[in-house]
This record gives C-alpha cells, sequence and structure tokens, in this order.
C-alpha cells in the first residue's frame, strides 16, 4: 500500500528497497528556495539500526501493515518454539533466531507479542522485566557482605546474570529483558 511522505506519522512502518524500517521521528521542512522535504529517523525493524533519511515532499512510499499478535509461549520443539496465538488458538513453530534476544527471557506459559510481516516475525514485545528461577550458582558464604560484590547465577532459560552474593539456587529473580541485569530477588 503506497502513501505519501506527507502522511508520515512515528511509528508507521515502511517496506524500503533497503529493507523494513519504522518511523522514529519526522519533520516537514519547507525552505525558502526549492522544494519542500521530509527529514527522517527510521529503525530497522530486523536489525534495530537507525537511519536518516529524506524523501522529497509528496514522494509515494510503501506502507507495511505490520501484524501484532498476542501469543503464548508452550514449549520446546526440537530447536523450535511452538507458540499458541491467544486469539485464534493456531499454534506457531518459530525458530529462536528469529526471536532475537527475547528468547533468553522465555518461559513456557510467558506472553509475547510477535510482530509478523508476510508470514515473516519481524519483532518480538516481551514485558521489561521476568521473573526466572535460580538454578545454579555458587552459595552465599555467610558473614560476606561486601557491598555491590556480584556473583554468577544460571536461570531456568540457560543464560547467565550477575547476582548479588546472597542469591542462592531456587531463589526468583526479577531480570531486566533490556540488559540482562538482576533486578530484585522475588
Amino acid at each position: 500500500m503506497s502513501i505519501s511522505t506527507n502522511d508520515l506519522k512515528n511509528g508507521i512502518s515502511l517496506d524500503l528497497p533497503e529493507g523494513l524500517f519504522q518511523v522514529v521521528e519526522f519533520q516537514h521542512v519547507k525552505p525558502g528556495k526549492g522544494g519542500a522535504f521530509v527529514r527522517t529517523t527510521l529503525k530497522n525493524v530486523r536489525t534495530g539500526a537507525v537511519i536518516e533519511r529524506t524523501f522529497r515532499s509528496a514522494e509515494k512510499v510503501e506502507q507495511a501493515v505490520i501484524d501484532k499478535r498476542e501469543m503464548q509461549y508452550l514449549y520446546r520443539e526440537g530447536d523450535d518454539l511452538v507458540f499458541m496465538d491467544n486469539v485464534s488458538y493456531d499454534q506457531m513453530n518459530v525458530s529462536p533466531k528469529s526471536l532475537g534476544s527475547a528468547v533468553n527471557y522465555l518461559i513456557e506459559g510467558s506472553t509475547a507479542v510477535l510482530q509478523i510481516y508476510n508470514d515473516e516475525i519481524v519483532g518480538v514485545d516481551i514485558p521489561a522485566s521476568v521473573e526466572l528461577v535460580v538454578t545454579e550458582t555458587e552459595p552465599g558464604i555467610q558473614g560476606d557482605r561486601v557491598s555491590g560484590a556480584r556473583k554468577p547465577a544460571t536461570v531456568e532459560t540457560g543464560i547467565i546474570v550477575q547476582v548479588p552474593l546472597f542469591v542462592n539456587v531456587g531463589d526468583h529473580i526479577k531480570v531486566d529483558t533490556r540488559s540482562g541485569d538482576y533486578l530484585t530477588r522475588v
């Protein structure tokens, strides 16, 4: 579906020759001399790279309609993760590669919003933080209260998180999904 660059809004997705982009910021510019143009900041939906791009005023660009589906992660099947659509109950096998780092924070029963364009997963929205169970870490040493000291802990999804010394195996911890940092014990 073609739209005019005059109709651009923040959040609109565009299918450009360089790839699939989302408009982060746009500005209509009408100089004293010459034609008007639209200066944009675009974010690549697949890679996250940000580019600056200028379009002529009223230039036609291809709008990409990205379908956002709330889905529940059910289980692993071979290498794939099986998700169920919360509305239609359709199941879908998803490669961990198309989920990016979100795969490190998904546990069975958790919900994610999959962004789908032409049957391809182009993005995943997960909560800003998740609760995970510590499966492996060194035991905390009694009396060791060094302020800010950290130790590695493996959580149920298999990733390693730096946690304070008082965290033990079996503890539920909250982890920031954007940075992978420990937030608090739950």
